[in-house]
């Protein structure tokens, strides 16, 4: 897989990207990350990617030119050339946005079967709304404000990455598999701390109990904390 992060700040990935289980990713050859920077797209000698808004206002918007020409030299073809072949269906352009559908799992898991998906990160007050007309689909994390969309695009990399094949062992997948559920509640040594025990089925070694434990903890957190997850799973 490729994933490609159009961003005016690809130093802020550094960090993220160079640890864990997207490093591992990496160096196995599962995913390339690559950046694009949108400065490189600038106009004129000083390389402008925002103006003014037309009709006032505050604050400067990333101009429609500048980020579509991003997007374009992001897309790949199939022969690795440019404007003879027609460009590959397994790829897909989106924008983080917070007028976007929000982001879950199930989106998540749509996103590790593309081939190519370009991350488009916006800052300032936003991109002129024409760049709707090229990109595919417009994602938020959430009902809150950030600065741009370099945090989003960390997000939502490191989950798709983790549903890759061969990034987490096969166990592991399938317990993140029933991601409808909130994870059961886990424990570790000491056994007792300051008059608080560790559940006594954990300690029997019966797996199909700590199995069966395991689910209803799970569901009772889920019902508990965040049942519009099971009704979002019963309704779609």
């Amino acid at each position: 897989m490729k994933i490609s992060i159009l961003t005016l700040f690809p130093q802020m990935f550094a960090g993220p990207f160079d640890h864990s289980i997207v490093k591992n990713a990496i160096n196995k050859k599962l995913v390339t990350i690559n950046f694009v920077n949108l400065r490189d797209f600038g106009i004129g000698r000083h390389k402008v990617v925002d103006d003014k808004p037309y009709g006032g206002g505050v604050g400067m918007i990333l101009k429609v030119d500048v980020v579509e020409k991003a997007i374009e030299s992001a897309k790949d073809l199939p022969d690795g050339k440019t404007g003879k072949k027609p460009r590959t269906h397994n790829q897909k352009v989106v924008l983080l946005d917070p007028r976007g559908k929000t982001y879950n799992q199930k989106k998540a898991r749509e996103f590790s079967k593309i081939q190519h998906l370009i991350l488009v990160c916006g800052h300032y007050e936003g991109i002129d709304e024409r760049i709707d007309n090229f990109v595919d689909e417009k994602i938020s994390i959430g009902d809150f404000i950030l600065t741009g969309g370099e945090i989003p695009a960390m997000v939502i990399t490191d989950s798709v990455i983790r549903l890759l094949t061969g990034t987490l062992k096969k166990k592991a997948t399938e317990i993140e598999s029933f991601s409808w559920y909130l994870e059961y509640p886990q424990y570790t040594k000491p056994r007792v701390y300051k008059n608080y025990s560790v559940p006594k089925v954990l300690l029997l070694g019966n797996h199909k109990k700590i199995e069966e434990w395991r689910k209803k903890a799970s569901l009772a957190y889920t019902k508990k904390l965040r049942p519009d997850l099971l009704y979002t799973h019963v309704s779609t």
